[in-house]
Order: C-alpha cells, then structure tokens, then sequence
C-alpha cells in the first residue's frame, strides 16, 4: 500500500507496476499525484485498470505532472483536442518498431500518457523495456563506451514498420505525413536522468547512427546496446483491457506494440508530457541538427 493510500502491484521485477485505488477523472488529492509521480520513478511504468477518462479529463490528467506538448511535432492531433495523439492501426499507425517517443527533437518529452479506446477482440498488446536497467547489467567497459558516444535520432525512419500490405494506402499517407517535416537531433547515448540521476540508454528506431563513426560500426554498435534494451528481463507486457490507462517515464524506456491482431481496429489515444533537454554523464546536453520543435513543445520556448 503506497503512502498516499494507493494499493501498488509490482508487475514484473525490473519494470511496470499496476496502481489500485485511484479515479484517475477525479480531482486527485496532490499527494496521490505525488504517489503516482513516485512509482513512476521507481518502476518506470505505471498501469491503471478499470478508469473512465476522455480527452478533457486525460489532458487534465497529465497536466497535473507538467506541461503538455502538441500531438505530435508532424501528425495533426485530434480536430477538437489538438494535444491528443491518435495512435489508430486503421490509419496507418501501429508503433510496432522499439522506440522512446519522439526522440527526433532535441527535448524529448517526460512521459507518455496512452488510454485504450478501441481494442481487438486478441492480441495487441504493448512491450515496455527499462532502459536505465540495461545500462546498469553492461559490462563495465561497454558502460563507459556508451558514455563517450552520441547518435543521430531522425524522423526519417518507419517507426511503425510494415502494417497490411506493402502498398498499404493509410501506410503512405501516413509515413508521408510523420516525415513531412525532417527532424535530426543529436543525443548522448547514456543520459542522466532529472530527477533520480539513474544513467539510461537514450536509443531505439530513432537512432539511426553513432557520431564519428561508419556505417558499419555504427550499425554494429545500436545492435549491441539495443539487443541489452531489448532482453526479457528488462521488459512487461501489458494486455489492454477496455478503461486501462498506462502512463510511462520516457527517460528510462522504451516501447512497442505488438502487431498480431490481423486486420482488427486498434486504437489509443495518447498525450505527452513535455521534457527536458537531454544531458550525458560528461555534461554535454543535446542538441537539434534539423528543425524547430518550438512548436511543438511550447514549454520549451
């Protein structure tokens, strides 16, 4: 039982734990929101059955741990709620590829807040992987290897990868309009977290090459840090049921869904909590290469 009178269920040993106890539509006391905010902290996701959001009350939801951004940096939001992010299989979006959300701009935002809206009668579920714990169960030379290195991430990839066949009409229309505008930012590959000062792997889809190094190393080198990423102690599952929630640090994660649903509707809508600017352990913060986020991230003007 947390602090704040939340019954908090561990999930898994490393990562995800589900919260009881909590009308996340109400006018939440702040030391619930703190309570949340903290488990948060420790287990890097936290899951939330049986709740009755809607847009209004899932943006102001997420208000309550900091600023919101726009939808997306390229993909318009919803028409009456432009913060609010539609990630619908039907459209052409299903996140299906490993990756930190919108980690193409140089502050990547804090936390991701997604709510089931329509979901298959199987399948869909979603993959979370602590990237603060692959870090830590490096071998210590890689540690300090990752510290000295930072990569490109660009909006220039399909973070969706191949949904319906190869010439899906809502797949183009969508990865044309997600890379309408080109993004490019340059990240450290270890950064430091705000808040509790973990060290975490800032990768996934978006990260396209190392800085200073050839094609070949390059792609040798993600290989290596993301299959760390990606290994199942690191990781929850979450099977979606109808009213679930889940909130996660984008700091310390990374994501996936979990394409096996066939042709059935699928859809989430998702809000996003503006972030900081990433900083590796040397002190070098990120910096963008391409494009202006300021838009997108208003906090951050």
């Amino acid at each position: 039982m947390g602090t704040a009178g939340l019954e908090v269920r561990p999930v898994t040993g490393r990562i995800g734990a589900e919260i009881a106890g909590v009308d996340l539509a109400a006018d939440l006391d702040d030391a619930v929101v703190a309570e949340i905010r903290a488990t948060l902290l420790r287990w890097k996701v936290v899951l939330f059955r049986d709740q009755r959001l809607d847009p209004d009350t899932q943006l102001a939801f997420a208000r309550r741990f900091g600023p919101v951004t726009m939808a997306h940096p390229t993909v318009p939001g919803l028409e009456e709620h432009p913060d609010v992010f539609d990630v619908d299989a039907q459209g052409g979006n299903i996140a299906r590829q490993w990756h930190t959300d919108v980690t193409f701009v140089d502050r990547p935002p804090l936390g991701s807040i997604l709510r089931a809206v329509v979901l298959p009668p199987v399948g869909g579920d979603t993959l979370w992987a602590n990237t603060a714990a692959a870090y830590e169960r490096l071998p210590p030379a890689l540690r300090t290897l990752a510290e000295s290195l930072e990569a490109v991430h660009t909006n220039r990839f399909d973070y969706g990868g191949p949904q319906g066949s190869p010439g899906s009409e809502s797949l183009r229309a969508y990865a044309k309009q997600f890379q309408s505008v080109r993004f490019e930012t340059q990240h450290p590959v270890v950064r430091v977290h705000p808040e509790t000062g973990e060290r975490a792997l800032l990768l996934g889809g978006f990260a396209q090459r190392i800085v200073g190094m050839g094609a070949k190393d390059s792609a040798t080198l993600l290989r290596l840090f993301q299959e760390h990423v990606e290994r199942h102690e690191n990781m929850v599952r979450w099977r979606w049921r109808p009213g679930d929630v889940a909130f996660w640090d984008n700091r310390t994660t990374q994501h996936r869904a979990v394409a096996d649903f066939g042709d059935s509707p699928r859809r989430l809508h998702r809000v996003t909590i503006a972030g900081d600017l990433p900083r590796g352990v040397s002190g070098r913060s990120s910096h963008p290469l391409t494009g202006d986020s300021t838009r997108y991230n208003p906090a951050a003007a």
